[in-house]
């Protein structure tokens, strides 16, 4: 039952006005990334302040479809040559998934006390939603996975940019397209056909991550193919930008004193556990000269997919080797999670 009774209607019209607040604010301020770290900011502070917020739902998932288009534009002829060099640094990334899973769920085991589904899929990087939905059905606290994962990319969103511009010298200014008015209107009507056919073909075949990677494969094809030449216009890359902002502080609504302490806790923690293990590998790629320490940096980052989409595209990193590197982690998290979750089932099975 819904503990605020307010018309939800007038709760997304608050947290619209909230979000678009804190983006004028940000913009107003000069402060980076406006449209991503505004909403966010703000939609936080007003969920833990136990404000009548509420997500835009289906909104927000087609605001990622932007996402999934951007990525597939840059699949172009040349990001397709490039990907022996890239074999190397993504056979990392297994490495790193069993790592993440041999520390990780003792870590919420035995220092947090979660239960034994609970605990690995809190320790999985996946999507959020994915790690939810997998969760739940293999028996874990849906609550405290929602609470780990958004915390999660909460500080990997707002520590990776102060960490690139400080200690790296990168600057979050790269162009992230073109104004609409300055691209062709057949590349426009196929970008959004592009989006929204990949978007509801991706969901009706149960592709995993379907607002971002259904998109993403038509866009490729019509990127391979010679169709399209452009990412989409910056304007709609910022409405992409303010509605992840709003989703992730969204998240932390009707959040309890109990759950900041234990909780939230735990996620704070562990992305410093996680940062650890990312560190160590981009160290490695970066070492072997296996590729360039900001794109490095953002392949093993253990941030969503769509954040990392979008820092990518402002640092004007290589598009191409981020987004493979993230793809593989996702697949290996979501393919192993039903495994994972059969085996978590049998042994907490009484026998006879």
């Amino acid at each position: 039952m819904d503990e605020n009774p307010q018309h939800p209607n007038a709760r997304r019209a608050m947290t619209f006005a909230l979000a678009a607040s804190g983006a004028f604010l940000f913009w107003a301020l000069g402060l980076p990334l406006p449209f991503l770290f505004g909403p966010m900011s703000f939609c936080l502070a007003g969920a833990l302040l136990h404000a009548p917020l509420k997500g835009f739902g289906q909104v927000s998932v087609a605001a990622r479809t932007i996402l999934g288009v951007a990525v597939g534009a840059s699949i172009t002829p040349e990001v397709i040559g490039e990907l022996p060099r890239m074999a190397l640094s993504v056979a990392l990334v297994p490495v790193f998934i069993g790592l993440i899973a041999l520390i990780g769920v003792p870590f919420f085991r035995k220092l947090w006390g979660f239960d034994a589904p609970t605990a690995y899929y809190a320790a999985m990087p996946g999507g959020l939603q994915d790690m939810v939905i997998f969760g739940t059905e293999a028996g874990a606290n849906p609550r405290a996975l929602s609470l780990v994962h958004a915390t999660r990319v909460l500080i990997i969103v707002t520590v990776a940019p102060f960490y690139l511009t400080h200690f790296q010298g990168v600057g979050l200014t790269n162009p992230i397209g073109a104004p609409a008015a300055e691209l062709p209107l057949h590349e426009l009507a196929l970008m959004a056909a592009a989006a929204l056919i990949g978007w509801k073909g991706g969901v009706r075949i149960g592709l995993f991550g379907a607002s971002i990677l259904g998109p993403m494969i038509v866009t490729a094809i019509l990127s391979l193919t010679g169709l399209i030449h452009s990412r989409p216009p910056a304007e709609a890359v910022l409405v992409a930008q303010f509605f992840i902002g709003c989703g992730i502080g969204v998240h932390f609504l009707g959040v309890t004193p109990k759950e900041l302490t234990r909780v939230v806790a735990a996620g704070v923690a562990y992305v410093l556990v996680l940062a650890a293990l990312a560190a160590v590998f981009s160290g490695a790629v970066t070492a072997l000269g296996l590729g360039r320490p900001l794109e490095a940096f953002l392949a093993f980052a253990p941030g969503g997919q769509a954040e990392m989409t979008v820092l990518a595209i402002v640092t004007g990193a290589d598009l191409g080797f981020v987004i493979t590197h993230h793809l593989t982690r996702i697949v290996l998290v979501i393919v192993g999670a039903p495994l994972i979750a059969g085996i978590i089932r049998r042994r907490s099975e009484p026998p006879g």
